[in-house]
């Protein structure tokens, strides 16, 4: 076990021995480069030309209006390349593996967004790639596995386990063990040892910063609440890091209550206090746990929630008590998606949707004077299939079956 990457009794290192080096030159790479005003610049300048950052925010006027008290803006990070603020943590992780010299990269996906950015990134830099998701996921976030593939990357479907997104990151931890020397684990989210949490918050910080300039170049204020739905809590560190120092700014991370408390189908680990400290996958931290410390299955209509723990540094802010963790429901994430499809015309992925549904409850309570951000951490054309079904549109049903008949009648032809 390493004594570093704690953040109070959260976090560390607790990996195989043969693992050890491999993180010494993850850690001296990542801190160099964090040391180095060029690395940031040239990162900048990727994201700049390659994902169009800045990412604006966007006031919902209508909803604004409709709710009444607070006003809802929203940071736009849809709008980056591929989709969603994954791609912010992997080109960083990319400029860093040519920086180490390695060739091949490989990571773990649930809603499959990061599997997307992670085969982006390879294509762009020429790595070979492989890409960890769960059977269940795989099924349920098809047309993303479909460009990962014709990106050039091998997608395995992880059939152990819950099949989901937990049991993609052991697959891809037992590659790393056996292929160390050539490839880098590009690790999605802010959890895993360290100085994985660190250096994925690093990266995703680019949005708060950009969000906290904005709304105080937009409303001359800073916002009373922002809100991020967290799984790992990347795209949550992400812009809370903007606001951490600002005590007037309630940062309110909003879990996966999938089928609801008490039901035993949802990754709720901070809002319902099911979960347990423990250690697994490497790190110390809140975990869905039985008695007995084995990981329990969980649940959410977003793949990208659903994972049985959360990262180190959003435990030790729960435990502060500077972030408030709330969860919201299978139903409510997907009411709060159609509501802002239909009043705002922006399509937030069910991950974010959670973030949404939180903001709406508490936006009427809030004065007029009031700002509110949310981060809509993607979009939701992966989802369609998913919303499509929990919806039971007619219109889509009918396609997807005269699309199968088409097929069949091809294979019998």
């Amino acid at each position: 076990m390493r004594n570093t990457g704690y953040y109070s009794q959260f976090g560390g290192a607790f990996i195989p021995e043969i693992l050890v080096p491999t993180f010494d030159e993850l850690e001296t790479a990542y801190l160099q480069a964090k040391d180095d005003p060029a690395f940031w610049a040239e990162y900048l300048e990727l994201m700049s030309t390659y994902s169009c950052r800045a990412t604006p925010i966007t006031r919902l006027d209508n909803l604004s209006e409709e709710l009444g008290g607070a006003s809802i803006y929203v940071k736009r990070e849809d709008l980056n390349h591929t989709g969603a603020h994954k791609v912010n943590n992997v080109m960083g992780q990319g400029l860093l593996t040519k920086r180490m010299g390695k060739t091949r990269v490989i990571a773990e996906t649930g809603a499959g967004q990061h599997g997307v950015a992670t085969a982006t990134m390879a294509a762009k830099f020429g790595f070979d790639c492989t890409i960890y998701m769960g059977a269940h996921d795989v099924a349920r976030q098809r047309p993303n596995v479909f460009w990962m593939e014709q990106m050039g990357a091998e997608v395995i479907a992880v059939t152990e386990g819950s099949q989901t997104l937990k049991d993609a990151i052991n697959e891809a931890f037992r590659d790393w063990v056996t292929n160390m020397d050539n490839t880098h684990y590009a690790l999605g989210t802010a959890c895993g040892p360290h100085p994985f949490p660190e250096m994925v918050s690093w990266f995703q910080s680019v949005i708060g910063t950009e969000a906290r300039a904005q709304m105080l170049e937009r409303t001359g204020k800073l916002p009373s609440k922002v809100y991020a739905c967290v799984g790992g809590g990347s795209n949550a560190m992400g812009l809370f890091s903007g606001f951490m120092d600002d005590d007037g700014v309630e940062l309110v991370g909003v879990e996966a209550g999938g089928r609801g408390r008490g039901t035993g189908q949802h990754a709720a680990r901070l809002a319902y206090d099911d979960a347990t400290i423990g250690v697994a996958q490497g790190y110390k931290t809140f975990f869905l746990q039985d008695r007995d410390g084995q990981m329990q299955d969980t649940h959410s209509v977003s793949a990208g929630l659903d994972y049985v723990g959360v990262s180190p540094i959003l435990s030790h802010l729960h435990e502060t008590k500077r972030v408030r963790f709330e969860a919201a429901n299978d139903n409510e994430v997907v009411a709060a998606m159609q509501t802002t499809v239909r009043r705002e015309g922006l399509i937030p992925a069910l991950e974010s949707s959670h973030a949404f549904a939180q903001a709406y409850l508490e936006a009427p309570k809030l004065s007029k004077d009031d700002n509110i951000l949310i981060n809509m951490s993607g979009r939701a054309d992966k989802d369609i299939f998913t919303v499509a079904d929990a919806i039971e549109d007619p219109k889509w049903r009918e396609f997807i079956i005269n699309k199968a008949k088409g097929y069949q009648q091809g294979i019998n032809q």
